[in-house]
């Protein structure tokens, strides 16, 4: 349990000499409102258009977080009700592209930032030991 503590103390002091490195104030804010996207607290338009045509091939609205996928792939996740969420994979095409919009002011600090452990994903472990002759 104490080399838990030190690493997660280790970790943290490392997060916090990145931020304090050298960060312009664009870059952190920009970190920031990503962090939030993540976290479904952005609201977002994403628009696929077909450069051909110069035609809007569909729209997403809501509160999405984007990630990169496999081999030109974009993976859009959108919550949609309280623990609920849609995943949508699109593929980018030579002929299409896509505009990120974010369609609200969101208010983030160029410096505070958090921390957040999902307790899922930490696993906790217990080593039992018993001592030979008792």
């Amino acid at each position: 349990m104490k080399f838990l503590k030190i690493l997660i103390f280790a970790i943290l002091l490392g997060v916090i000499i990145l931020f304090l490195g050298g960060c312009s104030d664009a870059e952190t804010v920009s970190y920031n409102i990503s962090k939030e996207a993540d976290m479904f607290k952005v609201k977002r338009r994403i628009t696929f258009i077909n450069l051909r045509s110069d035609e809007f091939l569909f729209t997403i609205t809501g509160n999405c977080s984007i990630q990169d996928g496999e081999s030109n792939e974009l993976d859009i996740i959108c919550k949609v009700g309280e623990d609920k969420y849609q995943k949508h994979t699109l593929k980018n095409a030579q002929e299409t592209t896509y505009v990120i919009e974010q369609l609200e002011y969101n208010e983030v600090s160029k410096y505070d930032y958090e921390i957040i452990f999902k307790p899922k994903a930490i696993i906790p472990i217990e080593i039992k030991t018993e001592i030979d002759g008792k």
